[in-house]
Order: C-alpha cells, then structure tokens, then sequence
C-alpha cells in the first residue's frame, strides 16, 4: 500500500473531519495495510456521530476479528496515528478520551444490525382525495384501478382479480405526484412513507439491498402503510440502459423480490411510485403483481390552478386577487409553476415594504407581471415524451398521453 496516499488522506481528514465516506475510506486503506488501530479509532469517529452507519460498522466487524484482519503489504515501521501508540497496539484509554468517553462496544459487534424504525420517517397523512382540486381524470383512474378493488372485495374475487401489485403514477415534474400520493394514504388512513433515492442506495456493497430489505420488513410491521417510491426510474432505470452501479442494478432485483412477496407476505402494503420518465423503467418492474397499474398526472386543470393559487396565497398579505381570473390565464403551468409566480410575486412586495417600511399587500399586478414572462415548464419533458408517443407505443401504454398531446398540438 502507497504510504503516500494514506498519508494525503489522513490530511484531507484532518481538513474534513466531518465528512463520513472521505474518513472511511482512510480507515479502509488503513485497514488493508495493516493499520488496524487506527482504522478501527476512524471507524470510531464515524460511530460516534452515526451510531448506525452500516458501512463503518461492517469494517469495523472485520477490523476487530483478528481472523478476518488483513496483513500489511509490506513491513513497515510503527507509526502512531491518532489513539495509536509506539510500539503498535491500540491506545483504547487515549480513542476513549478523543471521544469523550462514548466511544462503542466494538468486541460485542459481529453482525451490522438492522437499523431501528426511527430512521424512517413514516407520517400519517391529513390528506384525501378531497383536498386534491380539479385533476378529475387521474383521480378517476385512481378510483378505477386503485380504490374500487379494495372497496369491492367479492366483485373482485368474482372475477378472480388479485389485490397485488402497485400503482405508479407518471407525467412532468412538478403536477403533484407526491401530493396525489399522501392524499391515497390519507383516504385509506394508511401511514405513509415517503421514500427517495438517497433513503436505498449506499456506496458500499451489499447494504442497499439491505436497506431495501429493511424498509420492506418495517412496512409490514406497521401495515397498513403506503410506501411511496419518488422517481423510481433512479432505482428501477432498465439494467441494459443502466451507466449506474452495480448497486443500483441489485437494488431493482431487491426490490422485484420484495414486490413479489417471495418470502413475506405483503398484505396491508401499499407500494405506489412516481417517474417522469417511465419508458426508462426495467421492464420487469411492469409485469403483473408489480407497477402492473399506470396513472397519467398531467398539468393542472383550471379547477386544480384555482385550489393551487389559493394553497399558495391564503396565508399572505393579498388585496383584490381574483383567483379564476388567474386559473384562466394560466393554462399550462404545472403545480411548481404557480407555486413560482405565487413566490416571485411575494418577493417583489415584500422588497418594497422593506423599502418603504410599509406593508405593501400582493396585488393582482404583481401577480399579473410574473405570469406575463413565466412559460411552462413541460415544455421539454412533451418534447422528450413526442417520440416514445410517436413510435414505442404499440402497446397502447401511452394512449392518454397522445390523446392530450394531440388536443393541445404537442406531437
């Protein structure tokens, strides 16, 4: 091991003692090259901060079993790192003084523990459907192929339809995916859990399909429970089209398996997701049991613009808005849009109240300005959805799509 490149990572340490992945990767170095001691104080100091980081409990497991410790590339004289000593063995008195005496019970550990249902931040949604204006034809495909099955249970034994399977929900960003999700959850007063990328995927090997694991055994635990998967195409992406990890490719495995309900049963689990590019996902996410459902989310209607501009602007200093005079202009805008022009428009009063040290209500010329130079923001999402609709659509899978496309002169 090249004694120069630890030792400009013990200096990039010393300069980023916060950063976790930078100081394990030292301790992993470390490790490899013998430096066991010292490799084992780094796994430490991560611990001390993150009591449940599984890649700093896994080298620190093997830096304490004597059996798995990995020998030194090359002899090399005693130096004493940081908690280290002279002669070559562990100075635990001085690692337990740098940590304030919280330093972990390292012998006892030989297994990485599943991390507690803490971490996960599951929330009981005050939402329905109700509260989601306008949007009539997802709310009626929602109602169709999600909501009618579980309120009919013998129609759907009659006719043999099994209650498996997820529901995901596509379109561009920004038109309420995830607000549509904590409504479903609300409406079936299930607990609901919001999970994204970063709560899967880990750099080390192994633990992201341990993550997913996890998060499938917690869910069943805390059933009835909806499990929201935001952009799913960064798990799910097609393994053939993947430039990703191979994490990421055992990650969709997993979680194929944890649909499936191979060695678990999932009842009382409810798996919906969101893509904004679902001709991207792994095909094998699509088949029946799986994301075997689709919804189309598209731009607000003028209903849903109304509720929209009325979200964003009930708790703000207005005079003289007239709300359907802005659900009429403002055809084309998604949810993230209006919230924009709501916010554009609460700045430029705000800085001329600071300027003036008067109160200077939001006016419907404020609002009347921003929405003159906003253009939607779909723009290039119709432009990347023209050709899938166009020619990879012999399926049918994306009929609604086209037909909205075609109203409006997209395609």
């Amino acid at each position: 091991m090249d004694d120069a490149v630890i030792d400009a990572l013990r200096r990039a340490v010393s300069m980023s003692p916060d950063d976790a992945a930078l100081r394990l990767h030292l301790a992993d170095l470390l490790f490899k090259a013998g430096h066991t001691g010292e490799a084992v104080q780094h796994c430490a100091l991560v611990l001390a901060d993150k009591p449940t980081h599984a890649g700093a409990l896994s080298l620190l497991t093997r830096a304490s079993d004597p059996a798995g410790s990995a020998p030194p590339d090359a002899p090399a004289a005693p130096t004493p790192g940081p908690g280290g000593s002279a002669s070559g063995t562990f100075d635990w008195q001085r690692a337990e003084a740098d940590l304030n005496g919280q330093a972990p019970a390292f012998t006892t550990i030989r297994d990485v523990p599943a991390p507690p249902e803490e971490v996960w931040d599951v929330e009981a949604s005050p939402l329905t459907l109700n509260d989601v204006g306008g949007m009539t034809e997802a709310k009626r495909a929602i109602e169709l192929q999600f909501f009618g099955p579980l309120r009919h249970p013998e129609l759907r034994q009659a006719f043999g339809k099994p209650l498996g399977g997820g529901l995901l929900m596509y379109g561009p960003p920004g038109c309420g995916k995830s607000f549509i999700a904590r409504a479903i959850a609300g409406e079936m007063g299930a607990a609901f859990l919001n999970v994204t990328v970063a709560d899967v995927l880990d750099m080390y090997v192994g633990v992201s399909e341990s993550n997913m694991h996890e998060l499938f055994l917690m869910a069943r635990r805390r059933a009835p429970i909806v499990l929201f998967f935001d952009e799913l195409d960064a798990i799910g992406m097609r393994r053939h089209a993947d430039r990703g990890s191979q994490a990421t490719r055992n990650t969709t495995v997993q979680l194929l398996a944890e649909l499936d309900g191979v060695d678990s049963d999932n009842e009382g689990v409810y798996v919906l997701a969101a893509t904004n590019r679902p001709w991207d996902l792994d095909t094998a996410l699509r088949r029946p049991g799986r994301f075997d459902r689709s919804v189309l989310v598209l731009p607000p209607d003028e209903e849903a613009r109304y509720a929209i501009f009325w979200h964003h602007l009930k708790n703000r200093p207005v005079s003289g808005i007239d709300l359907a005079w802005l659900a009429q202009h403002s055809d084309g805008l998604t949810g993230a849009d209006i919230a924009g022009v709501c916010e554009q428009a609460t700045e430029a009063a705000l800085a001329e109240s600071m300027r003036t040290e008067r109160v200077r209500m939001i006016t419907m010329r404020d609002l009347q300005r921003v929405l003159r130079r906003t253009r939607p923001s779909c723009g290039a999402w119709f432009s990347s959805a023209r050709n899938v609709v166009a020619y990879a659509n012999n399926d049918g899978e994306y009929d609604d799509l086209r037909r909205y496309m075609a109203a409006r002169k997209l395609l």
